[in-house]
């Protein structure tokens, strides 16, 4: 006879947990084992990592959620190992070898691949990918052998760093570390690498060690939460404004508060501003997003009173 399942009691949880997700697992399934851990309500993450990839993925629970899409566009930092002198069928260790090459370049001409890839690239989105056709997922299209045409997309390689290391086994491997703008295929970057070179790679190993002001230090694993108690889980969860780091703080008295959580605007002898945190005087909250234009505060993103009352507590 089969045990009947506990069922988990769900409970307002407000916050950002920076993971650093295990491989393997997509970042769905990451998600889920910290929002059961957190018995969590409502979690969302701020975009995917590939379950062949490990590191930062920052987690949103609660009010966070609604600040999650802001977290897309920023940049991210990756380290990765290229295999060098073959080709696979997904540009990673999944796939199948379906080129070889010998392995022949130089310590300089690495260098001058390394600036060759830094800057401004156009990048033709893989197959073996999360991006969608016709709401289908490319990766989808893949599985059944087709091949479906794709524009190449423009991105930013801030920072490249190429590096061999030392041979193992007659194989002569890469490691890669590239600042970059959201929207980066590090196994595009990695492929065209070994093309460049004359001789084809693939990814090996993939870990993002940086996401937008999120490092991997300040990152937890999921092992280390499972061993937590509820009160320490608690304890790494970052507030739903670190989210929120870029914009500038605007506080409103009562009054305007109210009428700004209402979505009318508000009038104030405040310069223009693409990116504003709205929060309230008394008590202190987080109220929402907003820009500023002519002296005008527009809201955009707004906490309901319901969320907001649940912050004050879960602060106080």
């Amino acid at each position: 006879m089969n045990t009947p399942r506990t069922r988990v009691q769900r409970r307002p949880v407000h916050g950002v947990l920076l993971l650093d997700k295990p491989l393997g697992l997509s970042s769905n399934q990451a998600l889920q084992k910290a929002k059961w851990l957190l018995r969590a309500e409502k979690a969302g993450h701020t975009g995917t990592l590939d379950p062949r990839a490990t590191g930062v993925l920052p987690l949103c629970f609660g009010a966070a959620t609604k600040f999650s899409q802001l977290h897309l566009d920023a940049d991210k930092t990756y380290e990765a190992v290229l295999r060098m002198g073959q080709r696979t069928s997904t540009a990673d260790a999944e796939g199948e070898v379906i080129a070889e090459a010998p392995v022949n370049f130089t310590p300089e001409q690495l260098t001058q691949v390394q600036a060759l890839f830094t800057g401004v690239l156009m990048q033709m989105p893989p197959m073996h990918s999360a991006l969608k056709k016709d709401g289908k997922a490319l990766y989808e299209y893949a599985r059944e052998g087709v091949d479906v045409e794709r524009a190449p997309r423009q991105v930013t390689i801030h920072a490249l760093e190429l590096k061999e290391l030392p041979e193992q086994d007659g194989v002569r491997s890469v490691w890669l570390k590239a600042h970059c703008s959201k929207g980066t295929y590090i196994r595009t970057l990695g492929e065209d690498i070994g093309l460049a070179l004359g001789c084809g790679a693939f990814l090996s190993a993939l870990r993002r060690v940086q996401s937008g002001r999120f490092a991997i230090d300040e990152c937890v694993s999921l092992e280390a939460l499972e061993a937590m108690s509820e009160a320490q889980l608690h304890t790494q969860l970052k507030p739903v404004d670190a989210l929120l780091d870029s914009h500038h703080p605007i506080t409103l008295q009562a009054d305007d508060a109210g009428r700004f959580l209402s979505g009318v605007r508000r009038r104030g002898a405040w310069p223009d501003q693409d990116q504003v945190a709205v929060y309230g005087a008394s008590p202190h909250a987080l109220l929402g997003t907003a820009h500023v234009r002519a002296g005008e505060l527009i809201p955009e993103r707004l906490l309901n009173p319901q969320e907001i009352q649940s912050l004050l507590e879960s602060a106080a």
